[in-house]
């Protein structure tokens, strides 16, 4: 069996480690569809496995990513056959399934979206998971029955991965959106992605009261602690966020005041099991909805090899935008 380029996660005596080598392709486990990897990206929770930072790693050795974008070469699926266009995100690449670094994945054909018209592999990674659980955001914010007519919509961790695409996103909708974030020095980068307004996370940074003065209909957060709890206690009456990250911790120092007495929503973003069907809205959603020439503004490509060093990074807050890591 032949050997493919991966990054190996391994068990050390105190933490992981994590390198590029050859994988052999005996090893990969079971599924009934191998694709050649051509591009993959870098999230957040992709940094705290190459770096160890949390427990994202469930088995070892571990190939790590968790989305990939490429072509089939082999199936045994119904739906699949060799030279079909698809894209995976989660369903445990990366953690207890091994992931999207490599030249090579083999997958459960269950797990893949076929690749939408107009939407390239590239780009499909360009989104990756961080555009695609913005999406998600935006979808369950328009269940709830927000409309940009429900007034202005808060986006967290503005300048991330998630933030930047759900900005783009809603602006295109025509939402007044705005920015929050830590790094007031990309106020120009936000607003070219379609921010009407951009503010300091300090002000989301505070205590939270149970209930403060109303300046939002909805929002997407993607960190998570206080910074949820002050949105939350924020949102006009009859309002939603949309919660998908943690950054700033897994805790939420919140009362039940905006629920009981504003009838705000706190709605729970889930990508790595989301149902087949939910993701073949959002990538056609994204494909129409998301304007390509702000998705290629905030995207920034990295060969496989450059992987690990921004890992870090990425944790670090160093990171703006979207990560494309090309495989082949």
């Amino acid at each position: 069996m032949a050997t493919f380029k991966a990054i190996r996660v391994d068990k050390a005596d105190k933490g992981t480690t994590a390198a590029l080598t050859q994988f052999d392709e005996a090893e990969l486990m079971d599924g009934d569809v191998t694709v050649r990897v051509e591009w993959s990206t870098l999230n957040y929770k992709d940094g705290l496995a190459l770096t160890g930072k949390a427990p994202v790693v469930r088995r070892f050795p571990m190939i790590a990513g968790i989305d990939f974008a490429g072509t089939v070469e082999q199936s045994s699926h119904p739906d699949w056959k060799a030279g079909d266009k698809v894209v995976c995100n989660g369903w445990g690449m990366g953690e207890t399934h091994l992931g999207a670094y490599a030249e090579k994945a083999r997958v459960k054909g269950d797990w893949l979206v076929r690749l939408p018209d107009g939407i390239s592999a590239r780009d499909a990674m360009a989104v990756g998971t961080a555009g695609y659980t913005a999406m998600l955001s935006v979808l369950a914010l328009e269940k709830h029955g927000l409309t940009p007519k429900s007034g202005p919509v808060v986006v967290t961790g503005a300048a991330g991965g998630v933030g930047s695409v759900a900005i783009a996103v809603l602006s295109k909708l025509g939402y007044h959106v705005i920015a929050s974030t830590g790094r007031m020095s990309e106020t120009d980068y936000l607003k070219g992605l379609g921010a009407s307004e951009v503010i300091d996370r300090a002000e989301l940074s505070g205590a939270p009261k149970a209930l403060a003065k109303e300046r939002w209909a909805g929002g997407v957060d993607s960190v998570g602690s206080t910074t949820l709890a002050n949105l939350l206690s924020m949102t006009k009456y009859g309002g939603a966020i949309a919660a998908c990250g943690l950054a700033a911790g897994m805790d939420l120092p919140s009362s039940v005041a905006p629920f009981i007495l504003r009838g705000v929503c706190l709605l729970g973003i889930d990508s790595v099991m989301c149902p087949i069907e939910l993701r073949r809205t959002v990538w056609r959603r994204l494909a129409s909805d998301l304007d390509k020439a702000k998705l290629a503004d905030i995207t920034h490509e990295i060969a496989l090899d450059e992987v690990m060093g921004f890992g870090a990074k990425i944790l670090g807050g160093q990171v703006r935008g979207r990560i494309v890591v090309k495989i082949v």
